[in-house]
């Protein structure tokens, strides 16, 4: 036979898009159209419904930059109409190739019930199955003219990000409103044709299976009536029908079908905008679930849910109706998607207890997974918070973006610093947005990496980032391929039953040890700055918050805000979402951040500065009190406690010969060269030299910065080849001031100024850094460097819960990859019986490689940290403005000394004047234990939750002492309830004995007497 294969294929393309496609609303009448556009911020929906309309029409202009606009569409059902399907066909001016990153709009009926919602790929809303002629139709659409930020040509500077910015000129032009009639026989037919001519493109040409489908194609083809589809559309089916129902082998790749709408909760649309996008996407669902008896939703997100709960109740509604009903799922169990590389150990666990119990005091569901498909890259303490807080699985598809090695597995166990596993899986799909196409189903089949020992993979299956969800056409299509020879099967089903399946068959599956790191988005540890700021100082707001308020709860009957602390921790946790955190959100997002934050750093001091005015007492007593609420003692005063400080002896600052000066405390002596460089820190009690010979370290360096794309999110290896080191002075000035001595360093570049503080202050072994930048830059990256006289082939970088170890050096394109990486409080670089920590209060990202020097064969390893950047995508005005930094050098510090350190930095000194000292509500004995919480029980019983860690990656004895009488106590997840199946430790007069394994953590609940 002569291979007309190609000619069949262009034969079906054309077909399908010019005849039988537009056959599915055969007939159509235009609606009428009026539009009210509501001034400012979004108003509510009566008022929206009640809005004065004017008349506009099909080719009109509409919708500034982040308006919104009410439509009123109006029209009646022709008669000869009656019985048959009638849909309103509503065509905001759409680009279908952009689902989720343009306008979009909520459906209403005249008394305020909400429809469902339309976006690029879902402009349909179903008038009357079947309609009566003559009758009225009515609708309200609440549209939102979002503009498009990411565009075709991506990642170009706009001013759209920021209504502040963004102009008037209207958007978009309206471009169908129209009464059609909805010919199902036709609509089935596109579905069985693309489904069949996908699965085709991706079968062997050799093969029979291809040319069996081909052969019946043609024989559609040939039966449709090019001038009356409508009418020999159930002909063509049954041509079809036969390789339809061709069942799939049995070997054949099982996937499980999520519906999913991956919402952002913020990045190319504010906040606000997502609370709309989460209703006009769960509106969609609901229907679609009531019209689908097979179909299975999930929604993760715990706020998304609060949302609609508190801005759409009548959608909320529909929602709970359909969780109730076992279809609508809320997933993951977290607050929101966050990142997790930045947040820190608490406000990571918090995630999961807010989530968590959302969930389980809305709908009385527990989830056994996490579910973060667009997070980039996971932090090695996670797994031991998944499993503490009760959940046992994970699932992300994010790590498929790695651009340099390819992840070895799909389903594994993962395992984290302190030995957990928790059971994870990657989807083959390679995509959280999931359409059913025939390739994506034939690239998860192909692309699973674990053939021959399992056989199942989850696809989340629905338009997403800027929602929409799943549409009745990927449904249409999933019903199709259930069962298909030469297709992977596809089955809805919810995430705990896919795990379920795929643990069950892969009991043995792989482990991998360590960080998921993503290579790729390494950039989003530095972008936005202020951001980043933010919540680091939230975290240790509230850190003190807790443990002041629980104090003078328990000491004084100081009443403890538990609401105000609940409220402020979801607002802190919402900001940790995985577009905020890592500063990838358009202007106006980070300009709220700021300000909110503002306003939590407000609320927080005034939660602690309330609890220690009432533990202090009088304050005309006059005496001065240290409050402490770092886990170590501080200038002689205990974790948790208040006393009165004690000072140390004054240093000493000389001029060193040559130029610059000298800093010499007893513990260390550092020279600080004519050029505001440090050129010697030299350890005393060590007699131990800690800046490599002939480097300079604390040297600012500027690096050009042009990602080949993704510019807010990126930071490709090719920036290093361009570096100029900042050694230009303008000013080197002595400090003194009490017991600390210093210099004052002024140094201007482009058009910006850095100003520097260099200090050592009395019993301290360190040195203190004080930056503030005045940053005018644009595609500039700022770094600080650090050449230490260190022999170290690995170095430590604090996360969750724990520190973990990464290369100095590059052996594999693994290590390699790792050019920009996260650390928290510290990083820390050791030789056997001396180390060095560079702590700091608000940075995330470094770097750290090794050189061997020629002249005396001695390893230089150098740690850079990361200050700023200057990206214009999204954000064309990234971090312009003054900036303000805290790091810490540490020499001959152990990784017990960089646990310290990193919280001093972080937790300033509280002076308070009064009478009374304060004992602390609790004592550890054991300086490897870090206590990360003293709060009193979520569920106001007065009950007091402590949590600690192992922090030095070693075992631990220690014993927790209570300052209050306890009756009893018990080990908890971190939603505070008692774990099954562990004997409570014994509580004696002494307190409570442990013992840690290497970063193991711990929650205690202690009843009080």
């Amino acid at each position: 036979m002569h291979d007309d294969r190609t000619l069949v294929e262009a034969r079906l393309k054309r077909v399908l898009d010019e005849r039988i496609r537009p056959a599915v609303h055969p007939e159509s009448v235009p609606l009428d159209v009026a539009v009210w556009n509501a001034p400012g911020e979004p108003v509510p929906v009566a008022e929206g419904l009640a809005g004065p309309v004017e008349p506009i029409a099909v080719g009109d202009r509409w919708g500034a930059p982040w308006s919104t606009c009410w439509f009123r569409v109006s029209g009646t059902v022709p008669a000869h109409w009656a019985g048959r399907t009638v849909e309103a066909l509503l065509d905001l001016g759409f680009d279908e190739n952009m689902p989720g990153f343009q306008c979009e709009g909520l459906v209403y009926r005249p008394d305020g019930t909400p429809v469902k919602g339309l976006n690029p790929r879902n402009q349909w809303v179903r008038v009357g199955a079947p309609a009566e002629g003559g009758e009225e139709v009515l609708l309200h659409i609440e549209a939102a003219s979002n503009p498009v930020i990411l565009d075709y040509h991506p990642f170009l500077p706009t001013r759209l990000g920021d209504k502040e910015t963004a102009g008037s000129e209207l958007q978009y032009t309206l471009a169908r409103m129209d009464l059609a009639v909805f010919d199902e026989h036709v609509w089935n037919l596109v579905q069985d044709l693309e489904v069949l001519g996908e699965l085709m493109a991706e079968l062997p040409v050799e093969g029979a299976r291809r040319w069996d489908i081909l052969r019946a194609i043609g024989r559609a083809l040939d039966a449709v009536d090019l001038q009356n589809v409508n009418s020999t559309a159930e002909a063509a089916r049954a041509e079809l029908a036969g390789v339809l129902a061709t069942p799939a082998q049995p070997s054949a790749h099982r996937i499980s079908a999520v519906g999913h709408a991956h919402i952002d909760s913020a990045w190319l649309w504010p906040l606000r905008e997502t609370v709309r996008k989460v209703a006009r996407t769960t509106s969609n669902m609901t229907a679609l679930l009531e019209d689908e008896p097979d179909f299975v939703f999930a929604m993760s997100q715990a706020q998304q849910f609060a949302w609609i709960k508190e801005h759409r109740p009548e959608v909320y509604a529909k929602v709970k109706k359909a969780v109730a009903d076992g279809r609508f799922v809320p997933s993951g169990g977290m607050w929101v998607e966050s990142d997790t590389n930045m947040p820190g150990s608490e406000a990571m666990a918090r995630q999961f207890v807010y989530g968590k119990r959302f969930f389980i005091d809305e709908f009385g569901i527990e989830n056994d997974e996490a579910w973060l498909p667009d997070t980039f890259g996971f932090a090695a303490g996670l797994p031991q918070i998944i499993k503490a807080a009760g959940s046992k699985w994970l699932l992300t598809q994010k790590i498929s973006w790695s651009q340099t090695n390819k992840f070895p597995h799909h389903t594994f166990r993962w395992e984290g610093i302190d030995g957990t596993r928790i059971f994870t899986h990657f989807p083959p799909v390679d995509t959280y947005n999931c359409s059913m196409k025939g390739s994506e189903i034939a690239h998860a089949a192909d692309n699973f990496k674990d053939k021959g020992v399992a056989r199942h993979s989850l696809a989340p299956t629905g338009w997403g980032d800027g929602g929409g969800g799943t549409t009745r056409e990927m449904i249409a299509k999933a019903a199709r391929m259930r069962s298909l020879e030469g297709s992977a099967t596809v089955e809805w089903e919810k995430p705990a039953d896919f795990f379920a399946k795929a643990e069950a068959e892969y009991p043995d599956a792989p482990v991998w040890v360590g960080e998921l790191y993503l290579e790729l988005h390494r950039a989003t540890l530095t972008s936005q700055a202020k951001t980043k700021q933010g919540n680091r100082r939230s975290e240790h707001l509230l850190r003190e918050a807790e443990l002041w308020a629980a104090t003078a709860a328990v000491r004084s009957g100081h009443p403890y805000p538990y609401e105000q602390l609940d409220r402020i921790w979801k607002t802190v946790l919402l900001h940790q979402f995985h577009d905020i955190l890592p500063g990838s959100s358009i202007a106006w997002v980070h300009r709220e951040a700021e300000k909110t934050y503002a306003a939590v750093a407000g609320e927080l001091s005034g939660i602690v500065d309330a609890a220690q005015r009432a533990l202090a007492g009088d304050p005309a007593a006059g005496r001065e009190l240290l409050f402490n609420s770092a886990p170590h003692t501080r200038a002689g005063v205990g974790a948790g406690a208040a006393g009165a400080a004690h000072r140390g002896s004054e240093g000493q600052l000389a001029p060193r010969e040559g130029g610059g000066f000298v800093l010499d405390n007893g513990l260390l002596q550092v020279e600080i060269d004519a050029r505001g460089l440090v050129v010697s820190a030299y350890d005393i009690g060590a007699e131990r030299e800690t800046v490599a010979p002939g480097q300079a370290a604390n040297l600012l360096q500027i690096h050009p910065d042009f990602p080949n794309m993704w510019d807010a999110w990126d930071v490709d290896a090719f920036y290093r080849n361009t570096v100029t080191d900042l050694t230009g002075l303008d000013e080197l000035t002595p400090v003194e001031d009490g017991d600390t001595v210093g210099v004052r360093i002024v140094r201007s570049f482009g058009r910006s100024k850095v100003t520097q503080l260099l200090t050592l202050t009395s019993g301290a072994k360190r040195l203190d850094i004080d930056t503030e930048v005045d940053w005018h830059e644009t595609e500039k990256f700022l770094k600080a460097a650090f050449p230490l006289d260190v022999h170290a082939e690995r170095y430590a970088s604090e996360t969750q819960f724990g520190h973990f170890y990464r290369a100095t050096h590059t052996n594999t394109s693994w290590e390699a990859a790792k050019f920009e990486a996260c650390n928290h409080r510290f990083v820390h670089v050791e030789e056997p019986g001396w180390g060095v920590a560079l702590v700091n209060d608000s940075t995330y990202g470094h770097d750290v490689t090794r050189t061997v020097r020629a002249f005396d064969a001695g390893t230089t390893t150098t740690v850079r940290v990361s200050l700023l950047r200057a990206p214009r995508f999204p954000d064309p005005e990234t971090d312009q403005g003054v900036h303000r930094f805290r790091h810490a050098l540490a020499p001959g510090a152990a990784i017990g000394d960089a646990v310290r350190e990193g919280f001093r930095i972080n937790l300033p000194e509280r002076r308070v004047t009064g009478e009374h000292e304060v004992a602390p509500l609790v004592t550890v004995d054991n300086d490897a234990v870090v206590v990360s919480a003293v709060k009193l029980a979520d569920d106001a019983s007065g009950d007091v939750v402590v949590r600690l860690y192992e922090s030095t990656g070693g075992r631990a004895r220690v014993r927790l002492g209570t300052g209050f009488a306890a009756t009893g106590v018990a080990v908890t997840d971190l939603l505070e309830r008692p774990l099954d199946g562990v004997t409570a430790p014994e509580l004696t007069d002494e307190g409570v004995s442990l013992s840690l394994r290497p970063f193991e953590l711990v929650t205690l609940r202690l009843t009080r007497g």
